[in-house]
């Protein structure tokens, strides 16, 4: 299954400038998801992070992450939010900067009750058109 990013801000509650996935590839209900995020120098955080030299918070790539794995509990529960719980060894392995599409995928590991514990990857490709890992982080999700 695939969303849009008008379908993607019917399922998460997130609004602009807040929203980080810009569309929905691959997605199993409660399984995993697959996003894309297209980083852009337009982005808010950019201004600031830094004027120098941009680059993409890690916290906002985690929470990129979250929203993907969101978009993929959330599909069949509209009447809630998911809210991140807890993150554990995020790693970070390249800078992120405007101009790079971000592949996420984060995909859920296991459930309990209103809890989920999923793990996350980024990805892009590099200069020689291959894959490369961005970062990867376990995060856990509480439905409220």
């Amino acid at each position: 299954m695939e969303l849009t990013f008008d379908e993607i801000k019917e399922i998460l509650p997130h609004k602009y400038p807040f929203i980080m996935v810009d569309r929905i590839i691959e997605l199993q209900k409660d399984k995993y998801a697959v996003g894309i995020k297209c980083v852009s120098n337009g982005d808010f955080y950019f201004q600031g992070h830094f004027p120098q030299k941009a680059l993409m918070p890690g916290v906002l790539q985690i929470e990129t992450v979250a929203q993907v794995g969101a978009t993929c509990l959330l599909l069949e529960n509209r009447d809630k939010i998911a809210v991140l719980a807890g993150v554990k060894r995020a790693r970070f392995y390249k800078e992120v900067s405007p101009g790079d599409v971000l592949k996420v995928k984060c995909e859920m590991i296991k459930t309990v009750k209103n809890l989920g514990f999923a793990e996350g990857i980024i990805t892009r490709k590099n200069s020689d058109g291959e894959d490369e890992r961005v970062m990867t982080c376990e995060i856990s999700f509480a439905l409220a």
